[in-house]
């Protein structure tokens, strides 16, 4: 039921009232309120209540969750103000047939859900790995061994280390802390020397 309360006319028409659900009267808060030209509009508050301003010409759109969409036309009213009270009736909602079958799903299906599964992925090590370390030649508690000593009952061992450069080697540095112990010793001497009239600390 519409009601109409003519206040003037003007190309511009300031619409108000109220969305209900028809039957019972009860608000229809949140019903949208739409000019079908331009699909602009308002929202109803928590009473139903709206106010809109359209053209004397437009269509209104009335439309809410649950039920049918309802239109109203202004048809060229030359009325600047129009209350009206918009009754929707509820929709009725078929849902589609479902049907429940027994059994399990197939081996394909169940191999193609595991697929899809995401493994958690590994990390990338950032450590840079460092080279072994060198092997010694020799155990840690074995050591080298010692060279035989050269002596008369071995005649091979001494002709050996008498013409091998290890001996020859050896007998340098022998002779050099030869020399190092008689300079070592005549410098001592001139030390000593030093603290006699005639240098004869030490006999010649």
């Amino acid at each position: 039921m519409f009601l109409l309360l003519p206040l003037g006319a003007a190309a511009q028409v300031r619409v108000s009232g109220s969305v209900s659900e028809a039957g019972t009267g009860r608000a229809v808060p949140g019903a949208a309120v739409l000019v079908q030209r331009s699909g602009r509009g308002v929202v109803a508050n928590a009473e139903g209540d709206f106010r809109i301003e359209v053209q004397s010409t437009d269509t209104l759109v009335f439309r809410a969750v649950g039920f049918k969409t309802r239109r109203f036309p202004m048809g060229g009213t030359g009325l600047s103000q129009l209350v009206i009270q918009v009754p929707l009736v509820r929709d009725s909602i078929m849902l589609g047939e479902v049907r429940v079958t027994e059994g399990r799903p197939d081996r394909a299906a169940i191999n193609r859900a595991l697929r899809n599964v995401r493994r958690p992925s590994t990390a990338p090590t950032s450590a840079v790995k460092r080279a072994p370390a060198p092997k010694p030649l020799f155990e840690v508690d074995s050591t080298a061994p010692a060279a035989p000593v050269p002596t008369l009952a071995s005649p091979v061992s001494l002709i050996y280390e008498q013409f091998s450069r290890a001996g020859q080697e050896r007998r340098k540095m022998e002779e050099i802390r030869a020399q190092e112990a008689a300079e070592k010793t005549r410098k001592a001497r001139q030390k000593y020397n030093r603290n006699f009239k005639d240098n004869r600390g030490y006999e010649e």
